[in-house]
Formats: structure tokens, sequence, C-alpha cells
């Protein structure tokens, strides 16, 4: 019939994979200091290291990194219990990730890092916030947590953030041009969250609109958002 819209193509948020290895990591001040420490292992002034900083900013990359090299087990903090503790530390190293505030039992955690130390146990754990500003119930484990030393991860400077535009979008397999890159860069807030959402959206409004990632695309999505 005259008029009638054509069919609505549908998107279908797929599975990608994000590369976490250690060519893949984008390198820059913002980092420096984090990655440091990973290529620095075993040489910790400390057996138990604490990454912070906000969403995206790479935790889990260097995590996933020295996971690698250092042949540890990876469990996220709400999923450590007392009993599961020896056989986390079972290789020597364990990152524990995302320590949030109340999402962890604070009795497992504090089992887990006294059996490190009598071990000599390596343990990398993640936050956003460093130990100084997560409430923490038991004293004890307060006391511990914020004598660990903290390396921050800071917001991404201008060449990092256009490079996580294009690394993402690679993940993705986007293509991308420079017009593009530097349009959204200059647009967007500057953390490495902000840059998720954006490549997230233009992937999926590019499959659900049939059209290629360009310039105007990402005008029309960012001029929506405001």
């Amino acid at each position: 019939m005259a008029g009638r819209p054509g069919p609505r193509q549908l998107a279908f948020a797929l599975p990608h994979a994000e590369s976490l290895s250690r060519d893949d990591f984008l390198e820059g001040s913002a980092n420096a200091a984090a990655l440091a420490l990973i290529e620095s292992w075993p040489e910790w002034p400390n057996r138990i290291m604490l990454l912070a900083g906000p969403e995206g900013c790479g935790k889990s990359h260097l995590a996933a990194i020295w996971a690698e090299q250092a042949g540890a087990r990876v469990v996220g903090a709400h999923a450590v219990s007392a009993t599961a503790v020896p056989a986390a530390l079972a290789t020597g190293a364990l990152v524990v990730e995302d320590l949030n505030p109340r999402a962890f039992d604070e009795l497992a955690l504090f089992h887990l890092m006294n059996l490190a130390r009598e071990d000599d146990a390596f343990v990398l754990l993640t936050a956003r916030a460093p130990p100084v500003a997560i409430e923490i119930g038991l004293r004890d484990l307060r006391s511990r947590l914020r004598a660990v030393p903290v390396v921050t991860l800071m917001p991404p400077d201008d060449h990092l953030l256009r490079a996580l535009v294009v690394k993402l979008c690679t993940d993705r397999q986007m293509s991308i041009d420079e017009t593009v890159v530097n349009f959204i860069a200059t647009r967007i807030e500057r953390s490495f969250a902000a840059v998720r959402r954006i490549v997230e959206q233009l992937d999926a409004e590019s499959l659900r609109q049939g059209r290629p990632v360009t310039r105007a695309l990402a005008a029309e999505l960012l001029r929506d958002r405001n």
C-alpha cells in the first residue's frame, strides 16, 4: 500500500570481544604509573597493591595483563567467600576486582588479606575509589586496606581519548575515520565511560539504521543526548 513505511531493521546486541592483551593496552600519562606497577612485578613495594580509578579507565585490562604474567586467578570482590579463600590463593597470585562499598563480604576479604600475607602471595585489588573513600564497617579490615599502597589512574588526555575511540571501534569491527574520531573527542565528557557509551551507541545506531559510522551519525547522537 502506498505510503506505508518500510520494514524497520532490527539491531541485535551481539557480543564482541575486547582485547585485553598487553599489545592492545593504550599507554598514556593517565595510566603510566599503573602500567609501571604491573610491569615491575614481582618487584612491588608491597605484596598487596590496589589500582584505583573511574569506570572504564583500564583497571581490568591491567589486571588481566598481570594475571597472565603472574599466573593469577581473577575473582570479583562480591564473590569472595571465606571458604573459597584458600583455593583462590592456590597459585600464589590473585586479582580481586571491583571493590565497591557494601558489595563484598568484609570478613572474607579480611581473611583473604591475612592468608595472603601468611603465604607470601601477591594480591592485586581494583576499585573505583581509594580505600579511604570506601565505607567499611569492619575496623580491622578498614585499617588493613588503608595501609595498602594505591596507584591511581587519571582521566584521559586528548591523545589517549582519541586512541580509545579507535580501539573500542576496532574491537567492535567498526570502521571509523579520523574526522569522526576528532568530532567525537571534542564534544564528549572527558572520561573513559563517556567514550564507551558513545561507541556503543554508534554501533547500535549504525546497525539499526543500516548506515556507516559517519560524522553526521555522531552529530545526531550527540544532539539527541543534549
